[in-house]
């Protein structure tokens, strides 16, 4: 099947329809159907194992609104199109669904079906197009592992559609990129893993992929059914992370639509805390003051980014594990906030590794320069009095042989993070007069002694790119915040060794 026609057919469908405008409304358009065909798959797998276990399977879905039994056209001429298409999806399909009748009782397998459709909308105006929409999305068969495997493609082209529709600071995390984190996070069979941004599922799924190939029995599988948990404010990518995961054949994906930071940090019980975290949180957006309120005050960032630093160490279990892609500005970022997350990390975590990542990771869709923060809920052997890091290795992932950058036609792959992998387990310094720092480890006392300044080993000069206005002048700030804040320390010291009093 070739995916990228697959999705090409049913844009240039939809580019003919007067009720859709833009990309998010095709992708919505496409996702909701996706996900019943998804779900109708899935319940076929469940009414079998009712069948051989001499039990009754009855679907939340009334059947007359199953996939099954109105979706597909046998060719018979009998398959509603047209204007009976459009009535039966806007007044009877999304109205039913919407307001299924569910309560505590209900098992999260069934329930997913209303919370899914909860905030979503049918755009199209032309039944006729409807039809042909649907009958495309029905080429795909999910209950064979070559088009599972083939849908997931489908996905990545999918999301980044979405991502070219989406707002800045909400990007599409490059598959490899997520796979390499999960591969050096190492999460294990019954214990879960955690995305409070999920997004659309990206790490949840990697998780899962690099997991499944330890099941060997049924009571492993019901440790992967119970092994990853997220997080989604936005509907969009909501939906799309619950059939994600049904594609992966999660029967009850555990992924909740609300706000992550929503939750006062000190109400969390050790019943919210997961094994292992990988995220991607948004950045470059501000938080409104009631969300601060849930955080500690020496913590409270306007950046979310650096709110969702702290969330994760509220939510990591002992001993636990945790690997995040933050942006440049939490690095060198001084102000009050930053610091203070960054010398908890020293001092209640294992901050072990922060590896440097190219600027052109999200390329062509941003150019914002993000690393990777490694660190345990743990004491490292070795630490300090007063800290639990004892060394943070810093590593600066260079361009491969070949590449310029990343971009849409030669984005990262898996193979590309080969050479951390390597250095990841016989670790050593790299310095040298041509490329400078790529690799260097520091105490946790001497990131200290540097106010917490984490912006090591950094890209040449000729390597850094140029970045958006905003994203400039924002970056801007933070380096020149970080200078004065140095400049005011060194005079303080000159005062105080030269016994100068200077009042203001």
């Amino acid at each position: 099947m070739a995916v990228n026609n697959i999705i090409k057919r049913m844009q240039d469908i939809m580019r003919s329809d007067a009720g859709i405008n833009g990309d998010a409304q095709r992708i919505e358009q496409m996702t909701w159907m996706f996900f019943l065909k998804v779900y109708d798959t899935q319940e076929e797998t469940w009414e079998y194992k009712a069948y051989k276990d001499k039990k009754e399977f009855t679907s939340i879905i009334p059947e007359n609104l199953r996939w099954r039994n109105w979706a597909i056209d046998e060719k018979d001429g009998n398959a509603l199109t047209g204007e009976a298409l459009l009535k039966f999806v806007n007044e009877e399909l999304f109205p039913t669904l919407k307001n299924l009748p569910v309560d505590f009782n209900t098992p999260r397998s069934k329930s997913i079906v209303k919370e899914t459709f909860a905030d979503l909308n049918q755009y199209m105006k032309n039944g006729t197009l409807l039809r042909q929409v649907i009958n495309v999305v029905n080429e795909i068969e999910f209950d064979d592992a070559e088009d599972r495997h083939t849908f997931g493609d489908i996905y990545e082209t999918m999301l980044k559609e979405l991502q070219s529709a989406g707002n800045a600071g909400e990007f599409y995390t490059p598959r490899a990129l997520t796979d390499f984190i999960v591969k050096m996070l190492d999460p294990k069979l019954g214990e879960t893993f955690g995305d409070f941004t999920s997004g659309t599922g990206g790490f949840l799924t990697s998780a899962l992929n690099y997991m499944a190939p330890n099941v060997s029995s049924a009571a492993d599988n019901e440790k992967l059914q119970k092994a990853v948990c997220g997080q989604e404010w936005k509907p969009l990518p909501y939906l799309l992370s619950i059939t994600n995961l049904l594609v992966h054949d999660i029967e009850a994906p555990n992924i909740r639509n609300c706000d992550s930071l929503g939750t006062n940090v000190s109400d969390f019980k050790d019943s919210d805390k997961v094994d292992v975290i990988g995220m991607n949180p948004p950045y470059g957006g501000s938080t409104e003051a009631s969300v601060k309120g849930n955080f500690p005050m020496q913590y409270r960032s306007s950046e979310t980014a650096d709110l969702f630093i702290v969330l994760i160490m509220y939510r990591l279990k002992a001993a636990g594990r945790a690997g995040v892609i933050i942006p440049d500005g939490f690095l060198f970022g001084t102000d009050g906030a930053k610091r203070a997350i960054k010398e908890n990390l020293l001092r209640k975590f294992n901050l072990h590794t922060i590896i440097r990542l190219p600027g052109s990771i999200f390329s062509p869709y941003t150019s914002i320069a993000t690393n990777i923060l490694f660190f345990n809920n743990e004491t490292a052997d070795g630490a300090k009095e007063g800290f639990k890091t004892n060394e943070t290795w810093f590593y600066r992932m260079d361009m491969p042989e070949g590449y310029k950058h990343f971009s849409k036609t030669k984005s990262m792959k898996l193979e590309h993070t080969q050479p951390i992998q390597e250095w990841w387990a016989d670790r050593k310094e790299i310095i040298s007069d041509e490329s400078g720092e790529k690799s260097r480890k520091f105490t946790a006392q001497q990131l200290l002694d540097m106010d917490c300044n984490f912006d090591q080993c950094k890209f040449p000069k000729e390597e850094e790119e140029v970045l958006p206005p905003d994203e400039l002048l924002r970056q801007y700030h933070e380096k020149r915040n970080a200078l004065d804040a140095k400049i005011d320390k060194t005079l303080t010291e000159i005062q105080n060794l030269l016994g100068i009093t200077i009042k203001g």
